[in-house]
């Protein structure tokens, strides 16, 4: 079981870090990623990063201004997220998959958190 949580209200240009706690051990080489959804809108593949850390992907929307971190031994996930724009709004969900998928296909992953929102006002 993931829970995410760090998610707030925040004025555009702050800084929030969202953290995706597992329960249990994440499987070994598990591939993680990020991902988020806005009101009406399908929901988006915001980071990836593979279990040795020393791959990692971002999408265009958020590089230079998110960084991705994983903690193994603690199953943890952060996502550091500086300089927040109004269209960063939505909720976001972490996600892992166990066959060490970490692209922008949902449908790979095999666990996801329940979600933490994420408000930037202008």
């Amino acid at each position: 079981q993931l829970q995410a949580s760090g998610g707030g209200s925040v004025q555009a240009g702050g800084a929030l870090r969202l953290s995706c706690a597992a329960s249990g051990r994440i499987p070994s080489s598990a591939g993680m990623a990020w991902f988020r959804q806005a009101p009406g809108k399908e929901r988006e593949w915001v980071v990836g990063v593979s279990w040795s850390r020393k791959s990692i992907h971002y999408a265009d929307s958020v590089k230079d201004r998110f960084t991705v971190s994983r903690d193994n031994a603690k199953n943890t996930m952060y996502l550091q997220m500086n300089s927040l724009k109004p269209e960063d709004t939505a909720v976001y969900y972490c996600a892992v998959a166990r066959t060490g998928w970490y692209g922008s296909t949902p449908g790979n992953y095999n666990y996801w958190g329940q979600g933490t929102l994420v408000t930037v006002s202008s």
